[in-house]
Order: C-alpha cells, then structure tokens, then sequence
C-alpha cells in the first residue's frame, strides 16, 4: 500500500484580496477624514517700557461724554458732525499729524461717537491712535 501516492499542491498565497482592502480602507480613510486648515494671525506686538520718553510729544485729547458730545483737550466742541470735529482737531494739532491721539469715552457713550471720532482722526492723518481704558480688579 502506497498511502503517499497522493502528490501534494502547493499552496499559493494571493494578495490580490488582500490589496484590494487595502486600497479600499485607503479611500474610505482619506474620504472620511476632514482636513482643518488653521488660520492664526500673526501679531507684532510692541515692546513696552517702564521708562518715561523726555522726547514725548503733547498728547491730544478727544474726550467723549455720555450723550456723545466731543471734548478736545477739555474744550467742548461745537457740535457732534465729523466736518465740525475734523475742524476743531485740525486747529488743536495745528500742522503736527505724528502726535498721540488719545480717545477717552464714557463707558454710556453710544458706538457711533467713537467711531466717528477714530474716523474724524483717521481722515486727518493721525497714525498714533489709543483708546482709554480704566483698570477694574474683580472680587473673588
């Protein structure tokens, strides 16, 4: 008896299955995936510095009450139009536009006021632009 006359196949591994469920997990992958694009703004910051500038030029004021009505340098202006501020702002700075500009509003000013006058500044050439805050602590 010849209980080996049974010739053996050889056994034959195919990848094509295999490929194919790759390449599919491939596309399902990239498809399901979302892609965030990030934006970030990028800020220069300036440097602050504890000392006082002796070569610091006079400060312009625009004072800004409740009922937005414009102060410049403590003087009330005339009326509320932006022609009648860009005037009086003119003839306080006389011909100097790199001064400091500085915008003190009440905290009940209306929006309006204050762009109006960042805009009424903006338009004569002022560059050194800085609103007025006041510091409050928080109680814990």
């Amino acid at each position: 008896m010849n209980f080996c006359s049974k010739r053996r196949e050889e056994l034959e591994i195919s990848l094509t299955p295999l490929v194919d469920v790759v390449l599919l997990l491939v596309v399902f992958f990239m498809l399901s995936t979302t892609f965030n694009k990030e934006s970030a703004i990028t800020v220069d910051l300036p440097e602050a510095s504890p000392e006082i500038r002796d070569a610091q030029k006079k400060t312009l004021e625009i004072t800004i009450d409740a009922r937005g009505d414009f102060y410049i340098n403590q003087e009330r202006v005339v009326n509320t139009q932006i022609d009648t501020l860009k005037r009086a702002l003119g003839a306080a700075a006389g011909e100097s536009r790199d001064m400091p500009l500085l915008i003190s509003a009440d905290a009940k000013t209306p929006h309006q006021a204050v762009v109006t006058a960042m805009d009424a500044a903006g338009q004569l050439g002022f560059v050194h632009l800085s609103l007025a805050t006041k510091n409050t602590k928080v109680a814990r």
